[in-house]
């Protein structure tokens, strides 16, 4: 089995390749910076970089692929003073642009596998039933993410490929903070089991990295 993970350098990411590693499977892991030892080079904004990435890998099958990296660009952002168009730009070109250039560079390499999977890690923070205030941003790309898997669940079922979208927790990582509520063990545990689960009787479904189904 072979399962690629974006945004694998640290996190809920590294946290996911270690457990498949352990697991047996080959797991190949992202990174955004050129040089990252043993991980392949995708600076998910940068089209080029898909391309040479779907280059690097060929016709080599994919199993599932994990949409994992993203942002949150704007923590602490004032509604009177902050949210630059800048990082809108830039949070919407990685959680959702990135993530869209992600599985159509890589289409051919889960159609390679016969039962493909895609799982792309958004966050409750997407759902409409979560509106607490502030940012804007990250509430916004994620939301379009969450979007975004339910439309591919639907163009991509005839071909055998399910989508999954997961909201992974209040994880303690240099986003989430250590104050939250579990650590990247158990996200990436449970993660795991909601992706082994997924298949396209499920396919499009929003589920909590325990297993419940999150409101849209």
């Amino acid at each position: 089995m072979t399962i690629l993970i974006t945004g694998a350098s640290r996190g809920i990411g590294k946290a996911l390749m270690a457990g498949y590693t352990c697991r047996g499977a080959r797991a190949l892991g992202t990174h955004r910076l050129p040089e990252a030892g043993a991980m392949l080079h995708l600076d998910v904004t940068d089209p080029a970089s898909h391309c040479d990435l779907a280059g690097r890998l060929k016709e080599t099958p994919i199993d599932l692929l994990i949409c994992n990296a993203g942002v949150y660009p704007d923590k602490g952002e004032r509604l009177d003073t902050g949210y630059p168009a800048a990082m809108w730009a830039a949070g919407f070109a990685a959680n959702v642009t990135g993530v869209f250039l992600t599985i159509q560079a890589l289409l051919p390499n889960l159609r390679a596998s016969k039962a493909g999977k895609i799982a792309i890690i958004a966050s409750q923070m997407a759902s409409h039933t979560r509106a607490p205030g502030g940012s804007y941003i990250y509430r916004a790309s994620k939301a379009a993410a969450l979007n975004l898997g339910r439309n591919l669940a639907t163009d991509l079922r005839p071909e055998g490929i399910a989508v999954g979208i997961y909201h992974p927790g209040w994880v303690q990582t240099d986003m989430g903070g250590q104050s939250a509520d579990i650590t990247v063990a158990q996200s990436a545990a449970g993660l795991m089991d909601r992706f082994d689960a997924l298949s396209l009787e499920t396919t499009g479904c929003f589920e909590t990295w325990d297993g419940r189904a999150h409101p849209y």
